[in-house]
């Protein structure tokens, strides 16, 4: 089989593979992007469209005990799990809580806000060169509440960001009707985040950037990233019609990262949440504009170009279990009360799997024992948000520059 060199093999071809691997090439490295699928096509289709600029608290496990007898019924619309499942997740879920209590969840949201704070911009600073910005919407998303009780909630906790400067305005029925029209009268009222920015199709904003990628010189490959070896003092890895050699590799494989570092002797502490997607036309000349959640509900429906996407919550199960359809069908019904949905687009719902780290903040740096091995993987519900961001730091690190944010919270060493 005929060798090809390269300066670097980013393993992944997802968000976060792909920023990465056109930062690298924007900094003068040759580098190939190597991936089993096309690019976009995994993870970073599957989410609710969003760069969540107001996702400065991350995703805590619930501390109290009435959330946690909910959720342990198993009959939510937001969280699920397979029952014999967790004898397995268990100790990653007793890691997860004990991160979540409020003085280290305070520590990951300081950990976490300078990707958060940069990742609209980084996402424009592409876009244009990819000509996709008619993908791009700046209206923000809305957080609607079913009851005045859950909009008291849901103003308060948005006022208790006011530290973080973001801007939200707040919406009784009336605004909320008038801004979406077709929405229900079950919604009390909403708040709407202006910073955020969404699109319509997420995997098409993965496949621009890695397009220019290629415009700028990188090359994409089709191969098995589990055939990689390390080899003198670089690396080689199968791909389908060549041995790829290089000087430094990239896993930015989200959750099949694992699969790859398992025989190099690392024990990354990684879980998957399962989620689920599902395409809509609306019927009676219905039409939504913003992506809007049922924050109670714990869904997402938002505008795509296939149609009205709705997105659930999480489901805990093995990574490669067959997909059940209960969150789903649970999560229809609840979202027809709020629309006219009408048929869905696909014959079945699309699956995915978020990769996420015990400490909720993700993995972004050099490995610990392996020189010229990088990582970036671990990015829980914001892997969209942050690929750019990510890819920009990791690649600052790889070559030598100076990045424009502290890297240490993001070290693999910290599982050491």
């Amino acid at each position: 089989m005929p060798r090809m060199k390269t300066d670097v093999v980013v393993l992944g071809a997802g968000i976060v593979g792909v920023s990465t691997a056109l930062h690298l090439v924007g900094r003068g490295r040759s580098v190939v992007l190597l991936d089993r699928r096309a690019p976009g096509e995994e993870t970073s289709y599957g989410n609710a469209g969003l760069i969540e600029r107001a996702s400065v608290i991350p995703y805590a496990f619930p501390r109290n005990w009435r959330s946690l007898w909910r959720y342990a019924r198993n009959n939510t619309p937001d969280v699920s799990y397979h029952p014999r499942f967790l004898p397995r997740i268990a100790p990653w879920l007793l890691r997860y809580w004990w991160h979540s209590a409020p003085e280290r969840l305070a520590r990951a949201a300081e950990a976490m806000l300078p990707l958060i704070e940069r990742s609209v911009a980084e996402h424009d600073a592409l876009k244009d060169d990819a000509g996709i910005a008619h993908l791009f919407r700046r209206n923000g998303w809305i957080d609607g509440v079913r009851t005045e009780a859950g909009l008291a909630q849901a103003i308060a906790e948005a006022q208790a960001l006011a530290p973080y400067g973001l801007d939200y305005r707040v919406l009784d029925r009336q605004a909320l009707a008038a801004l979406e029209p077709s929405l229900s009268s079950r919604m009390a009222g909403a708040v709407h985040w202006l910073d955020p920015v969404n699109v319509s199709d997420p995997g098409a904003v993965t496949k621009g950037y890695a397009a220019l990628f290629v415009a700028r010189g990188g090359v994409l490959a089709q191969g098995d990233a589990r055939s990689l070896l390390r080899e003198g003092k670089g690396w080689r890895v199968q791909g389908d019609g060549a041995t790829i050699e290089a000087r430094d590799v990239v896993v930015a494989l989200g959750p099949w990262s694992p699969d790859v570092l398992r025989p190099l002797g690392y024990r990354i502490p990684m879980a998957v949440k399962r989620g689920y997607h599902q395409h809509f036309a609306l019927e009676d000349g219905a039409s939504l504009s913003h992506p809007v959640a049922d924050i109670e509900s714990g869904f997402v429906v938002t505008p795509m170009t296939l149609g009205v996407r709705l997105t659930t919550g999480a489901e805990f199960a093995s990574r490669d279990a067959p997909p059940s359809p209960i969150q789903i069908q649970r999560t229809r019904a609840l979202a027809a009360q709020l629309l006219p949905l009408g048929e869905a687009v696909e014959r079945e719902p699309w699956m995915g799997c978020r990769p996420c780290m015990p400490d909720m903040r993700p993995v972004i740096g050099p490995a610990p024992r392996h020189p010229g091995l990088w990582l970036a993987f671990g990015h829980a519900h914001h892997g969209f948000t942050l690929g750019p961001v990510t890819g920009k730091l990791l690649a600052c690190l790889v070559t030598g520059e100076a990045p424009d944010m502290d890297p240490a919270p993001y070290r693999a060493d910290r599982y050491a």
